[in-house]
C-alpha cells in the first residue's frame, strides 16, 4: 500500500491536476471516481459523514486505480492529523490555517521527530503496509506526503506572506466559501472584500514556492482557474454529481406535470 505519490510527483513537475470531493462515504462511488481517471480524491472528514475507518474503506476501494487519496481532517489538530496519516492517505488537507504558527504546528504534526511531533506506529499501521514496509515508510513518508493548508479567512490572507514562507507546506488551498463568510457574507462572491482577498491570496501564493489549490465558484470554472495559475482544483463532489444527474434525469424523462 505504501507507494510513490503520483499526484505529488505530477504537481511538482508543473502539471495541473483535477480532483473530486468524496462526501457519499460510499466505497462503490469512490471506486467509480478512481476508475474514471481523477488524479486524486479528497475524502472529507470536515464536512462529510465518514470517519477514519470509513476513509480506510474508501481508499481500499480505490486500490485498483492510481488515484491518490487526500484526507481533509476536521481541524488543525495533531491527533486528527496523526490518525489520518496512519490510514495511509497520500495527502493531508488541513482547514483554517490562519497564522504562521498554526501553519508550523500543522507541518510538525505531519512528520516524525526530529522534524516534527507525529507519534510513531509504523510497525503496524496501514500507511506502512501494516508494518511490512515499516522502515521504508519511516524513511520516505515525509518526502511522499502532500501537505495542504487551507486559507479560509481574512486573517489568513493578512498573514499570507508569512504562511507561504513556512517550510514543509506543499500547497496553499484557497477556500472561497468560508473566506466569503469572513469577508461579510457566506457565498457572497461579489462582495468586494472577498474579491480583493481572494485575488491577493492567489497572487502571493503564485509568487511563492507553494502550489496553488482551490475550488470553483460561479463564473470561475476550473479551466479559468488553471489559466490563472492554479495547480490543483477540486472540481466537484460525488454528492453534487449524483444530485445534478438525478435532477437532470427527472427533467428529461419525468412524466408530464398535471395542472
Amino acid at each position: 500500500m505504501f507507494r510513490e505519490n503520483a499526484l505529488k510527483k505530477k504537481l511538482l513537475s508543473g502539471q495541473p491536476s483535477l480532483s473530486c470531493w468524496l462526501h457519499l462515504a460510499s466505497p462503490i462511488a469512490a471506486e467509480i471516481i478512481g476508475l474514471a481517471g481523477y488524479d486524486s480524491v479528497v475524502i472529507d472528514l470536515e464536512h462529510g459523514p465518514v470517519d477514519y475507518l470509513g476513509a480506510t474503506h474508501l481508499m481500499q476501494a480505490m486500490g485498483s486505480s492510481r488515484t491518490s487519496p487526500i484526507i481533509r481532517v476536521p481541524w488543525n489538530d495533531a491527533v486528527e492529523i496523526k490518525r489520518a496519516l496512519d490510514t495511509g492517505t497520500e495527502g493531508i488537507m488541513i482547514p483554517s490555517v490562519d497564522t504562521p504558527q498554526a501553519a508550523r504546528d500543522a507541518v510538525a504534526a505531519c512528520h516524525y521527530p526530529p522534524r516534527g511531533t507525529r507519534g510513531a506506529a509504523h510497525i503496524l499501521n496501514r500507511a506502512s503496509s501494516y508494518g511490512l514496509e515499516g522502515q521504508r515508510y519511516l524513511t520516505e513518508a515525509g518526502r511522499e506526503l502532500l501537505v495542504i493548508c487551507q486559507v479560509e479567512s481574512l486573517e489568513a490572507v493578512s498573514n499570507i506572506e508569512e504562511i507561504a514562507a513556512v517550510a514543509g507546506i506543499d500547497m496553499l488551498f484557497v477556500g472561497p466559501v468560508d473566506l466569503s463568510g469572513s469577508a461579510g457574507g457566506v457565498a457572497d462572491f461579489t462582495n468586494p472584500g472577498f474579491v480583493q482577498a481572494r485575488a491577493r491570496a492567489e497572487a502571493v501564493i503564485r509568487a511563492s514556492d507553494k502550489l496553488l489549490g482551490g475550488i470553483p465558484i460561479p463564473g470561475d470554472a476550473p479551466r479559468d482557474m488553471f489559466a490563472r495559475g492554479y495547480d490543483f482544483v477540486v472540481a466537484s463532489s460525488d454528492v453534487l454529481m449524483l444530485r445534478d444527474a438525478a435532477l437532470s434525469n427527472l427533467v428529461q424523462n419525468g412524466p408530464p406535470q398535471s395542472f
